[in-house]
């Protein structure tokens, strides 16, 4: 199959990576002045991988949108303008992937909904979500994870062609659980990262199960299953998000409590904007999304806001 991934950076580039060596022709996609992408076209390599040989390189988006199976891995805040360049191509008959993880701050829109605005034609979108690290994944450490999309029958087929040893892949048949859920574990990945910095480990436990609850609790009224929510998408990916050495959000959260900077992209940042939309939207209560909120943008105390939320006073926990 031919497969275009669109987006160069630390995920774009291993899911290139991935599908070429389970035996696709792919094209990685990246702008010109990106310095991702210059990296990759001089050296063939970043710091987490090595291109096969048989990835091709371009910055031309007309040329890669003439591939079958179109993976998008961008910054998710950014897919709305980038729908936009998308769409004066015409691109129908092609499958879109969405490999990424957030909501729009500004909306509190899916990036599915984003992407089915903007783009302005019938093409199939599907979302590609659940644990796993690129540190574990080129190293041979297997997972599990999720594809999902409204009709079935593309679901299966993006698993047929993507399925290994590597990637175990499990039906999504819940477009809401899925995306809110691998969206809102970014922000429970910076609730980890801050317990991490204030040496409140052990509360990490409280955080998985109150967390999940929560969500699941967000997902429901949303319209979708909230039993989604402790699947792979969320609870699933937990163990990657809270308690890796890899995951950004975990390492930006303890990095702020910690008063230090963290320069990567932690994608949790924008989308707890999104949930405090959604949590007045829906007139619903989220505790711990509005506590990282509140530390994060209203800049009260993370030592007070934490102990506050998860010592509060007795309550029934169901």
């Amino acid at each position: 199959m031919r497969v275009s991934v669109l987006g160069c950076g630390r995920w774009g580039t291993f899911l290139a990576w991935y599908a070429a060596t389970i035996g696709h022709a792919v094209c990685l996609w990246g702008r010109e002045n990106s310095t991702n992408f210059q990296r990759l076209r001089d050296e063939g390599s970043n710091e987490y991988l090595i291109l096969p040989r048989g990835v091709n390189l371009s910055n031309s988006l007309e040329t890669v949108l003439d591939n079958e199976y179109i993976i998008i891995s961008i910054s998710s805040q950014n897919l709305r303008e980038f729908a936009k360049e998308l769409r004066p191509f015409k691109p129908s008959d092609r499958k879109f992937i969405l490999c990424m993880k957030g909501i729009e701050s500004v909306t509190g829109k899916r990036l599915s909904q984003v992407f089915n605005e903007e783009i302005g034609t019938n093409c199939s979108v599907s979302i590609w979500v659940g644990p796993g690290h690129v540190q574990d994944f080129v190293t041979g450490i297997p997972n599990c994870m999720v594809i999902g999309s409204e009709d079935i029958e593309t679901t299966k087929d993006i698993v047929e062609t993507f399925g290994s040893d590597l990637i175990r892949f499990y039906y999504g048949q819940d477009m809401i659980g899925n995306e809110i859920g691998a969206a809102a574990k970014n922000v429970m990945g910076i609730a980890a990262g801050m317990l991490d910095g204030l040496n409140y480990r052990s509360l990490k436990g409280a955080l998985m199960a109150r967390g999940a609850r929560e969500i699941s609790r967000l997902v429901r009224v949303m319209g979708g299953n909230e039993l989604t929510v402790y699947g792979l998408s969320h609870l699933g990916d937990y163990e990657a998000t809270l308690f890796s050495p890899h995951s950004h959000n975990r390492r930006f959260g303890q990095a702020f409590v910690q008063g230090e900077r963290f320069e990567k992209l932690a994608e949790g940042v924008e989308t707890v904007k999104a949930l405090r939309i959604l949590s007045e939207r829906h007139e619903l209560e989220l505790p711990i999304c509005n506590a990282i909120y509140s530390i994060l943008f209203e800049d009260r105390n993370s030592k007070d806001v934490l102990l506050d939320l998860f010592l509060r006073p007795l309550k029934f926990e169901f």
